[in-house]
């Protein structure tokens, strides 16, 4: 499970994260621990989990892969470590380090991220495996001669298992000449010895390769309603103008248009493992099979979207030329109720090596979109993507947008019970969408600055000129066929003692006619601090049902602990003064407070 922090949507591995929030990312690390590797390491229902890029490849300048981070130590601390730590906590069982270098280290020889924090402070017990052939790489970044040299230096960093590289090779010669110290080497091995040990590997070496198990195992029943349940959760309402969704299954005529529409490859994803291709259930399909007449839902593929060969590891290729298509698809626009159009990207457009410079819709994908809603104002986008997209056009004209990413083998169906009402969305976003690729990297929870705010008629503040700074879509934003409010936040005190707790309570009413699941956030802000502090930072959530007319109170703990980071001081401590703090639906609304840490 991939642990980075990412502010920059240029990045094509957000789509393996958590997004860009440290606390949300601490809460998936261990969740995704914990269901890797169950309470029994030794059971056939795990694996042992490897927590990666450890540290700070989501830092990466410009969003590129593989390339160089310059933060700061507070950064790394309070940002990137976190999820890490947590993982440790967890029980995980091994850590990647990660490709890129930190203020001139590679991450995969820094004694300081290895040796220091990892085995050090946090007692971290398992073992460290490189990325594939950081070792080797350490020759390209100019921190090593040879391979003897990058073998020596990260052994003695501390990583103890050398993937793809073949860099270890050279250890046993370096230990007998007395260059590299043998208690290193038995450092390493038992720290791999111990993992294999706690896998039951050296009681059945063969316990996890069994055919008969895998074949009643894998696309169980119980395995695909699970990953419809996960999928359709997973789905994010942007935008739902005039209530145009949910859709109706019977007396509507659906046009659904998009060669991604059609696609059973796409929803796997980039990183699919083995994956069957062309195996996962089309929006197409699940649309024909919700409705109540499939004769009703005709399709347009509209122009091609790749030329040419689509699979990883190749570059993509994308149509801007052939329009062959765009008519058709007008046409079954003109002729329905409603249109569902499939748009984003193609599963091998994100994902490693998969770094842009643009993320609005390539190829023809814009003109389409224009061209079919120039004959019918109802549509719904169905965004299918690994990143946040500029799609600050399509927000301002399409009623209604439904984030729904690459949702794995039940997508088409997942997504059919989101339009069709059989589930009500309750996702929120783990990023914030830009409304252009020049506020990249974009992220909630930045810094106040000497100057944050000013008027239109003053120009020495931090802005941009041509666009505001907000995103287009907020972190933790998402719409409900339902509508919320919040009322009566309240505070047990105003005071929060060293050693105390302040209750946070606040009342949600479903305002609307249908039952629905709300997200309830809070964030905080510190007002003064040793070192700045983030305009707001996600404290806590709770996901709550609410019936129609029903108002439930919903609570929050916070404790000294919840406000400490790590000071100019060097330590993880919380500082006393005030602060702020807000309870509602998203990073950019709620309710607000104040309260001071004595």
């Amino acid at each position: 499970p991939m642990m980075d922090i990412s502010r920059d949507a240029r990045w094509g591995r957000v789509m393996e994260g958590s997004g860009e929030d440290t606390f949300l990312g601490t809460q998936m690390a261990v969740a995704r621990i914990k269901g890797f590797q169950g309470d029994n390491l030794a059971s056939t229902e795990t694996v042992a989990a490897c927590a990666k890029h450890y540290a700070a490849y989501g830092f990466a300048e410009g969003g590129r892969d593989y390339n160089t981070v310059d933060i700061s130590e507070a950064t790394l601390r309070n940002v990137v470590l976190p999820p890490f730590k947590a993982a440790v906590e967890a029980g995980v069982a091994t850590v990647m380090n990660s490709f890129n270098e930190i203020g001139g280290m590679p991450a995969t020889i820094s004694t300081h991220l290895l040796r220091d924090i990892l085995k050090g402070e946090w007692g971290f017990d398992g073992f460290v495996v490189s990325d594939w052939n950081s070792i080797g790489e350490l020759i390209p970044h100019g921190a090593a001669a040879n391979k003897e040299e990058a073998a020596r230096l990260a052994i003695t960093a501390g990583s103890d298992m050398d993937m793809e590289g073949a860099c270890y090779i050279t250890l046993k010669e370096q230990v007998e000449k007395g260059v590299v110290k043998e208690a290193l080497i038995d450092d390493a091995v038992r720290r791999i010895l111990r993992i294999k040990f706690r896998l039951g590997l050296f009681d059945d070496p063969y316990q996890y390769s069994d055919p008969e198990r895998e074949k009643n195992t894998l696309l169980s029943p119980e395995n695909l309603a699970a990953a419809r349940e996960v999928a359709r959760k997973s789905i994010v309402l942007l935008k739902n103008e005039g209530g145009l969704l949910p859709l109706k299954k019977e007396g509507q005529r659906i046009a659904v248009i998009g060669e991604l529409a059609a696609s059973k490859d796409v929803p796997l994803g980039s990183w699919r493992a083995s994956a069957d291709p062309n195996s996962a259930v089309s929006l197409l399909e699940g649309i024909q099979k919700a409705v109540s007449n499939p004769a009703a839902v005709t399709f347009a593929k509209g122009p091609d979207y790749i030329i040419g060969q689509r699979a990883f590891p190749t570059k993509l290729q994308y149509n801007t030329t052939n329009r062959q298509g765009i008519a058709e698809a007008v046409a079954a626009a003109r002729n329905a109720s409603v249109v569902v159009m499939a748009l984003g990207e193609d599963c091998f457009q994100t994902g490693e090596g998969r770094s842009q410079t643009e993320i609005g819709l390539k190829g023809l994908q814009q003109e389409l979109l224009d061209a079919v809603y120039q004959v019918n104002k109802n549509v719904v986008v169905v965004l299918m993507n690994g990143r946040p997209l500029e799609i600050t056009r399509m927000a301002g004209t399409v009623p209604s947008i439904v984030e729904a990413w690459h949702l794995g083998s039940e997508a088409g169906n997942a997504i059919a019970d989101v339009l069709f009402g059989d589930y009500n969305p309750a996702g929120k976003l783990p990023v914030s969408f830009p409304r252009a690729v020049g506020q990249l990297p974009l992220y909630y929870n930045q810094k106040n600055t000497g100057r944050p705010t000013g008027d239109e008629n003053v120009v020495f503040w931090s802005q941009y000129n041509d666009q505001p700074n907000t995103p287009l879509f907020p972190f933790g934003y998402g719409l409900s066929y339902t509508t919320f409010s919040y009322e009566e936040l309240k505070m047990s005190t105003e005071t929060l003692a060293k050693n105390g707790t302040l209750q946070v309570s606040v009342k949600v009413k479903n305002t609307g006619s249908v039952a629905g699941e709300e997200v309830v956030q809070l964030y905080l802000r510190d007002l003064v601090g040793s070192l700045t502090r983030p305009v707001k930072e996600l404290k806590g959530f709770e996901k709550v049902m609410i019936q129609p007319g029903e108002t439930k109170e919903v609570q929050f703990t916070l404790t000294p602990a919840d406000l400490a980071f790590f000071t100019a001081q060097g330590k993880w401590e919380a500082e006393p003064g005030d602060f702020k703090l807000w309870v509602g639906p998203n990073s950019a609304e709620g309710l607000e407070a104040a309260f001071t840490l004595q």
